[in-house]
């Protein structure tokens, strides 16, 4: 009698195994291993008072990833993704440092928590040719850029990664989709007492050729107490055989101590592929700060000639589907009392100086 009892006990555990395996069988994991390794030798010149030159090696956001997912059935799954950046350059990095969550997505969308970019900077970040190199737009257009922050660094930033932030992902509707994102008040400046916060949203409209998107990101308490700053852009890319058209506005509103401050700034870029090759162009015009504010926020402030321009060109030819070569020169024309420099890889600007970059690179992505 033992014996059977037994025998039934493991037939029961066997059952069990077999079922947990059909269950694995049926919603199977995935992992993959990505990366970009992004780099270019640059000579870099500033003229203007005190100008000078330097020859360097630059690394351009170069990435080592891992990203999967889970399926839970009923169209539910596990999303994961941890992502790192790698310098090229001075061999340093770090294993999470980039787009980093843990989520779960299905027919209702997608939500995450953890380290990512935010909706109002992905939003127009891929109409730029250039991007994320040194010539890219964030020069001039959202005020710089922080490729990692919280919410009490890089306060003068909307091109950004944030840190502590949670993410929601709609499906895409009759062409229509939308990012959200909340930026969690977990960091209080000392000398206030405040608690900033950031909420940022982008919707957009895309119909075969036609790209359309607004975007808008709102900082609390990021300049000092009981202050708000919000940045809203408006941007459309249309391509039409080998070329693609892009172009976007731009509004910054920063609320200072001393009053507000506010910027337009406005973008077009142009591509061309020819065979193997592309010809790139980007063009950026930031008018004049305005507002009481006497401060400097990032790269502006108010008043007259305060203003710049950025002018880009660039080719890039394809080796392979993964492998490609490119080269680029860029210009940043600073009036007098604008201080406007690289996102990417700063050389340090002073009132007035014009920097000026020329690179030949290599990426490879995997």
């Amino acid at each position: 009698m033992t014996n059977w009892r037994q025998l039934a006990i493991a037939g029961c555990f066997a059952a069990g195994a077999c079922a947990a395996d059909a269950v694995l069988a049926q919603s199977p994991g995935t992992a993959t291993i990505y990366g970009r390794l992004n780099t270019g030798l640059e000579h870099v010149d500033v003229s203007g008072d005190g100008g000078a030159d330097q020859n360097r090696l630059s690394n351009y956001r170069s990435v080592l990833g891992f990203r999967g997912d889970e399926d839970l059935g009923g169209g539910l799954k596990v999303v994961w993704q941890i992502e790192g950046s790698i310098s090229l350059d001075t061999g340093s990095g770090g294993i999470a440092n980039r787009d980093t969550r843990l989520g779960l997505s299905g027919p209702w969308g997608t939500a995450f928590a953890g380290v990512w970019t935010l909706p109002y900077t992905s939003a127009t970040s891929a109409f730029d040719p250039f991007y994320p190199t040194t010539a890219g737009y964030m020069a001039l257009m959202g005020n710089g850029s922080a490729p990692i922050t919280d919410n009490v660094q890089d306060t003068s930033s909307f091109d950004r990664r944030q840190v502590n932030q949670i993410q929601y992902w709609s499906p895409k509707l009759a062409g229509f989709s939308a990012r959200l994102a909340y930026g969690v008040n977990e960091e209080t400046v000392a000398e206030t007492g405040a608690k900033p916060w950031l909420a940022s949203g982008s919707l957009s409209y895309e119909a075969g050729p036609l790209l359309i998107t607004a975007a808008h990101e709102r900082h609390d308490e990021y300049q000092t107490a009981h202050t708000t700053d919000t940045a809203t852009k408006i941007g459309a890319a249309y391509t039409w055989g080998s070329a693609r058209l892009a172009g976007v506005f731009e509004h910054l509103k920063y609320g200072t101590s001393s009053g507000d401050l506010e910027r337009d700034a406005w973008y077009v870029s142009g591509t061309y592929r020819v065979g193997a090759g592309m010809f790139k162009v980007g063009y950026t015009r930031a008018d004049d700060g305005e507002g009481a504010s006497d401060q400097t926020v990032g790269f502006f402030k108010s008043g007259p000639h305060t203003g710049s321009e950025q002018i880009t060109v660039g080719y890039e030819h394809e080796l392979s589907k993964r492998t490609s070569l490119q080269a680029f020169y860029s210009r940043i024309r600073n009036e007098s009392r604008a201080v406007y420099d690289f996102a990417i890889n700063e050389f340090g600007i002073t009132a007035g100086q014009r920097p000026s970059v020329f690179a030949a690179g290599m990426r490879h992505t995997f």
